[in-house]
C-alpha cells in the first residue's frame, strides 16, 4: 500500500489501484499520477472565463483539462471528465500531450492574444506533477500560469507548484462544515488554510457558487467575505479585501436536479452582502 498525501483523505493505495480522484494510482510502491499529461480538453478561452476580472483583462489563455477530481459536487458541470463512469475511463481516450508540447503549443498562439496556459475544467492538483512540469516551461518561455482550483490540497503542494504560478481562482464553496463535509465530501478547513497560503504568493480571485437551501443565506455570506476581508496577500491583494469574489448563480444539473436555479435577486442580494467587505464583488451567470 501506498500513501497519497496530496489532499486531507490521503489515500492508501494498493498496486495498480485508482484513489479516491480517480487520477492517482500506486506503481512500485509510490503514488503518481496516472493522468499526467493526459489531456480531454484544450481550448483558447477569456480569461475572465476562468473567472478572474483582474489579471490580464482582456487577454486570452489557452486552457487545458485532464480527468479526475477529490471532491464530489454534486451539481458539477464538468462531470464528463471530473467525477463519473465517462470521467473514470477517461484513461483509455485522452491524449497525451507532453509538457513541451503544450507549453509550445501556448507559445504558437501568442499572436492571437495569449498570454500562457491554465490548468483548470477537472481539478488540476490531482495530476499537480503535470501541472508543476509543464508551467516551468511556460515561464521560461516568459508566459503567465493559472492555476483553477478547489484548493484542496495540502500546503506542501502548494509550495511546490507557487514558483511558477502567477494567479489562481479557488473555488470558496460555502463556509460551513457542514456543507463541506455532507454534500461536497470535501473539507473546508484544508481549503481555507490552502487560500491562506496561496494569497501570500500570488494573485487569487475566489469563486462562490450559490445553491439554494445549501449556502445562500446573508449571514453565511457576511461570515464568508468578512472572513476573506482579513487575509493577507501580495500587491494590491495585500489587504484581503482587494481579493475578488465572484459569486455564481447555480443551474441544476448532473446529481443535483432536486431545485431550481438560484434567484438572481438573491445573487444580487449577497454580493450586496459581500461589499460591506470587500472592494471587488463580481456576480455571474445571472
Amino acid at each position: 500500500m501506498a500513501e497519497c498525501r496530496v489532499c486531507f483523505r490521503h489515500c492508501r493505495i494498493s498496486e495498480g489501484e485508482m484513489g479516491f480522484c480517480g487520477a492517482r494510482t500506486a506503481r512500485n510502491g509510490s503514488v503518481v499520477p496516472a493522468n499526467y499529461g493526459k489531456i480531454t480538453s484544450l481550448a483558447l478561452d477569456p480569461i475572465e472565463k476562468k473567472p478572474l476580472r483582474r489579471f490580464f483583462p482582456g487577454s486570452l489563455i489557452l486552457s487545458a483539462g485532464s480527468y479526475g477530481c477529490n471532491l464530489r459536487c454534486p451539481f458539477c458541470q464538468n462531470y464528463e471528465i471530473s467525477w463519473s463512469d465517462a470521467a473514470f475511463k477517461m484513461a483509455d481516450t485522452a491524449e497525451y500531450i507532453s509538457p513541451e508540447e503544450l507549453a509550445h503549443t501556448a507559445a504558437g498562439v501568442r499572436n492571437r492574444g495569449n498570454i500562457g496556459v491554465a490548468f483548470t475544467y477537472n481539478e488540476p492538483l490531482t495530476g499537480y506533477e503535470y501541472v508543476r512540469d509543464t508551467a516551468k516551461l511556460v515561464h521560461d518561455m516568459g508566459m503567465k500560469n493559472v492555476l483553477v482550483t478547489n484548493g484542496t490540497a495540502e500546503i506542501s503542494v502548494l509550495e511546490e507548484l507557487s514558483p511558477y504560478i502567477d494567479a489562481m481562482n479557488i473555488d470558496l464553496k460555502g463556509f460551513t462544515d457542514s456543507y463541506y463535509t455532507n454534500v461536497l465530501k470535501g473539507s473546508l478547513g484544508m481549503v481555507k488554510r490552502f487560500i491562506e497560503a496561496a494569497a501570500k504568493v500570488c494573485h487569487i480571485e475566489l469563486t462562490t457558487l450559490i445553491v439554494p437551501g445549501e449556502n445562500d443565506t446573508e449571514e453565511e455570506m457576511d461570515a464568508l467575505s468578512g472572513w476573506i476581508s482579513e487575509l493577507k496577500g501580495i500587491g494590491e491583494q495585500e489587504s484581503g479585501s482587494g481579493i475578488p469574489l465572484h459569486i455564481s448563480r447555480f443551474f441544476p444539473r448532473f446529481h443535483m436536479r432536486d431545485r431550481e436555479a438560484t434567484d438572481r435577486e438573491v445573487v444580487y442580494r449577497l454580493a450586496d452582502a459581500a461589499r460591506r467587505h470587500l472592494k471587488y464583488v463580481y456576480e455571474g451567470n445571472v
